[in-house]
């Protein structure tokens, strides 16, 4: 039931996440922050669709919703160095640069910027259509497993392998 990643919540974005290569993920950055670190040359993919549901002014993506977007994506970034780990945010903060419209799919691309045995820093990006950014957004995030952030019953209640294919390419 996540808004951001739940496949059975109406209302939700219904994330698919993607590991890009490291030539995607260079090409991928647009005029957003460089991306550098532990794991540069590894970015995560977020696209998600986003609805009428989901706007602020008429036509346009509420901020809240771009913020979410961008803080999940980030946060999931740390798994692509440390499969068990999970990011729990610390410390958000996010720039606003160009409106989102509504209706169309949503591209996020986010990176691990600093990573020690506790916690983990990371940047992100939405991405228009052409490449340039909309929103940018940098976090602090605490490592932690599943076990620590939920109860045992959660992975059998609630996770899923996605029964959707992977596309053969993505277009940034």
């Amino acid at each position: 039931m996540c808004l951001v990643c739940g496949r059975d919540n109406r209302f939700g974005l219904h994330a698919r996440f993607y590991e890009l290569a490291p030539d995607e993920a260079a090409a991928g950055a647009g005029d957003g922050p460089a991306g550098s670190g532990p794991a540069a040359g590894r970015e995560l993919l977020g696209v998600f669709r986003v609805r009428e549901e989901h706007q602020s002014y008429p036509g346009r993506l509420h901020g809240g919703v771009s913020s979410a977007i961008l803080d999940e994506t980030i946060g999931r970034a740390i798994l692509l160095l440390q499969p068990d780990a999970w990011g729990v945010t610390v410390e958000f903060s996010v720039r606003f640069r160009r409106p989102l419209q509504l209706d169309e799919e949503i591209r996020c691309v986010a990176r691990i910027t600093r990573d020690t045995s506790r916690l983990f820093e990371g940047a992100g990006e939405i991405l228009l259509p052409g490449g340039a950014v909309a929103v940018e957004a940098t976090g602090k995030y605490l490592k932690q497993t599943l076990g620590d952030i939920t109860d045992d019953g959660f992975a059998e209640r609630e996770w899923f392998t996605d029964p959707r294919g992977a596309p053969e390419e993505v277009d940034l």
